[in-house]
């Protein structure tokens, strides 16, 4: 069989997601089930762009379990490296859904997730060397034996093809300061992404310019920095590119940043440049603010062009190739009274874009 073409590791679960806004959870009368877990959710990004994508993680021996790996293979996601941990629940979140930029989550995910139960000896290291991008988070590097697996599967790429690090900063899930498991995590991958909040824990500082020179430092070659109102910034050592945020409608902003995730994986496999690849990632975050769900609403290809498809008339927008990129003009630099308040990659806020 080929090679996957993006394969992730770490975090699922199901989300439990409110379908009544503007209240608490003691007021929500019904909730909608999604598969949820930001590597997981990244490869179902993948997958809509037709791309062959796995992940790596573990779920309960329970119903909810089975519905995860099904859910995988429904949306065309493989699931041969799901395994099953006895004893352990699979974990469930719950949300709060106050929008335009306030998305409280809540992760039941005690007395451990069994994601977090992934060991080194159980890896397969040929399907990680050979995996077009390989896509590992912050999460995953929070306890043991997850941290030293991720570490493993890290150090099997080599450094050949794109090798991710999503920062994905969630302080709940980390017992000890965690600068000095990101900065072995980093010296293995060529691509970092993460929010203001994530750069700062990972390089001591929360201005771009200087977090993107700290991580090209690291050994990254790319550094991809989503600054909320500010939008989206890459660098490399020779090119660098910036996104301004999508006005958008935002229902739920938590899907936003691996909607981003897998988008830029999307664009990183055909070889766009840069710019190009930012605005498209940047377009798919801002698609799935405007929907509830996170896995389920995760958009094709066609449906980012048509959010990409400048006005008739407009010509403040170039194309690259077959994709449009942003021009100087483009009247989607600021937000407005439904405008999407931050980067789509960011989720709007500190915290959110990971379901």
């Amino acid at each position: 069989m080929s090679a996957h073409e993006v394969l992730t590791m770490g975090r699922i679960g199901v989300d439990l997601y409110p379908e009544q806004a503007g209240v608490g959870l003691a007021e929500v009368r019904t909730f909608a089930k999604f598969l949820g877990g930001s590597p997981s959710n990244v490869a179902v990004a993948a997958a809509r762009y037709g791309r062959r994508a796995a992940v790596i993680t573990r779920v309960g021996a329970d119903p909810f379990g089975g519905y995860l790996r099904s859910a995988l293979r429904g949306f065309g996601v493989d699931d041969r490296f799901v395994a099953e941990v006895d004893g352990l629940p699979t974990p469930v979140t719950f949300c709060e859904i106050f929008p335009p930029d306030r998305f409280p989550l809540y992760f039941y995910r005690y007395p451990q997730a069994p994601d977090m139960m992934i060991f080194p000896y159980e890896l397969d290291a040929a399907a990680i060397r050979a995996a077009g991008i390989f896509w590992a988070t912050g999460t995953g590097l929070s306890a043991e034996p997850s941290r030293e697996a991720t570490l493993t599967a890290l150090r099997c790429r080599e450094r050949t093809g794109v090798t991710v690090l999503d920062l994905d900063w969630r302080p709940m899930f980390w017992q000890e300061p965690p600068q000095h498991v990101y900065t072995e995590a980093l010296a293995h991958a060529t691509v970092a992404v993460g929010n203001l909040d994530e750069v700062e824990i990972a390089t001591g500082t929360r201005d771009p310019e200087a977090a993107a020179d700290a991580l090209l430092r690291s050994g990254v070659e790319l550094a991809v920095i989503k600054q909320g109102p500010a939008g989206v910034m890459a660098r490399s050592r020779t090119e660098r590119a910036r996104s301004e945020p999508v006005p958008v409608k935002v229902i739920n902003g938590l899907g936003a940043g691996d909607a981003f995730g897998g988008a830029l994986c999307h664009g990183l496999l055909a070889g766009w440049p840069l710019q190009a690849s930012l605005d498209f990632a940047n377009a798919a975050g801002a698609l799935v603010a405007g929907r509830l769900a996170c896995a389920d609403a995760m958009p094709t290809e066609p449906e980012v062009r048509a959010m990409l498809r400048p006005e008739e008339g407009n010509d403040s927008r170039e194309r690259v190739g077959d994709h449009i990129r942003e021009g100087p003009g483009d009247g989607c630099g600021g937000g407005t009274g439904n405008g999407f308040g931050g980067s789509a990659g960011d989720g709007l806020r500190e915290g959110a874009g990971h379901g």
